[in-house]
């Protein structure tokens, strides 16, 4: 009987979601690496795309209850999940879930191993129930910190968290993290620290590298040709990011040859499309969510990648677009604090230019200078840097096998 794993995450493949193209493909990797995996999940509904859809149908497996779906051979369990705007019914909908995945995971036979991203965190207390009463070992993926990234720093709700936290740390047989600095954050909280492990995120280099980038294929209506400086950003508008160094961006630099593309969908985005009306601000375009397949094509329209961290948030979380922009071989520029993930993973890289000032009016004025004075070639010598270091310790095979020798190890 072939060694068999559960991969329990919130979000898969068929949603088109960064999480999701990350598990796909460390499933893929233990699939290859003759292992039987079944993912236990939600129906698509963070990012709904109707091509990835119609490639992996959903059919009721008990209605009501459960769809699965196949996914490159692997078995794919979905629990009905919707994206509500309702407060009161999405904590219905996330309680459901849970019910529903823990009941359908008692059902799975032979389990040896459990696999789970965070967040959400109660996945963790999920999979170490699902582990007491099947005998079987969990391994709980540090993808953001809760509930440090909350908003709140106090409270009952975030003392129940904060106990949470800690029962799965150290109930788990393994935890992983995507770097030192989360590595850092967390290492104080665990009886036994040698249950935590530095194992990065990845980029699929196949699909994401300098030669796939061809313009050609750009609806010329949303992606114009134009001699401007591009500046671009693709991915959830949302918290996480901090939009106000961007409008403050594009009114110093109005009326010059620069132009900025937002790319995606998020609760933000209804707000800067507002500010950006509000203020005339044309050089700003705020385009809809585009297909996987055209991001290597988006980033080689862009001269320049950029990410601004919003500073409540920017020491939990790591966003894995930096991986892509990378491979891409993209310069990035870069808004966030001293010692965060993203600043402590690009600093010894040179693929960047780090703006780590805290007052606004300091962080856009050293980015206006740096606009105005950075070439082309500079541009592309920084692109450059960022290919070889993901060819060389980023790429798909190197990390995905990581999980794999883990798993072994237990």
């Amino acid at each position: 009987m072939p060694k068999r794993i559960l991969i329990h995450s919130l979000i898969f493949s068929p949603d088109g979601v960064s999480t999701a193209y990350l598990y796909d493909d460390i499933a893929l990797k233990f699939k290859e690496s003759s292992y039987e995996v079944i993912v236990l999940t939600t129906t698509p509904h963070y990012n709904v795309v109707e091509s990835q859809l119609s490639a992996q149908p959903l059919k009721w497996k008990i209605w009501g209850i459960c769809k699965e779906s196949c996914f490159q051979g692997i078995r794919v369990v979905h629990v009905p999940q919707k994206k509500f705007k309702n407060t009161f019914l999405r904590v219905l909908g996330f309680l459901y879930w849970h019910i529903v995945s823990f009941l359908v995971g008692l059902s799975l036979k032979n389990i040896g191993v459990i696999l789970s991203p965070s967040p959400p965190l109660t996945i963790g207390v999920i999979n170490l129930w699902l582990a007491k009463i099947k005998g079987c070992k969990t391994i709980y993926n540090v993808q953001e910190i809760y509930p440090d990234i909350l908003k709140r720093k106090d409270g009952f709700i975030i003392s129940l968290l904060r106990k949470m936290e800690r029962y799965v740390y150290n109930h788990s047989t393994a935890v992983t993290t995507i770097d030192q600095v989360f590595y850092n954050t967390i290492v104080g909280r665990f009886k036994d620290k040698s249950k935590l492990h530095i194992i990065p995120n990845f980029v699929d280099t196949e699909l994401y590298n300098p030669r796939k980038g061809n313009t050609k294929f750009l609806d010329a209506n949303l992606f114009p040709a134009t001699t401007s400086l591009k500046l671009l950003y693709a991915g959830n508008i949302g918290f996480a990011q901090d939009w106000e160094p961007l409008i403050y961006l594009a009114e110093k630099t109005r009326g010059c040859p620069i132009e900025y593309f937002i790319i995606g969908e998020g609760v933000m985005k209804p707000l800067l499309e507002k500010r950006v009306c509000e203020l005339g601000l044309g050089s700003i375009h705020i385009l809809p969510y585009q297909s996987r397949d055209l991001m290597p094509s988006i980033l080689a329209y862009s001269d320049i990648q950029f990410i601004f961290m919003n500073p409540e948030m920017e020491m939990q979380g790591f966003p894995s677009k930096v991986y892509t922009i990378m491979a891409c071989g993209k310069p990035l520029l870069v808004c966030s604090g001293k010692d965060t993930p993203i600043v402590n993973f690009l600093q010894e890289y040179n693929c960047a230019k780090l703006i780590t000032e805290k007052d606004i009016a300091e962080k856009v004025g050293e980015m206006v200078n740096w606009l105005n004075e950075v070439s082309k070639d500079e541009l592309v010598s920084l692109g450059r840097n960022g290919v070889n270091v993901i060819e060389r310790l980023y790429a798909k095979d190197v990390v995905t096998k990581q999980y794999v020798d883990l798993v072994k190890s237990l």
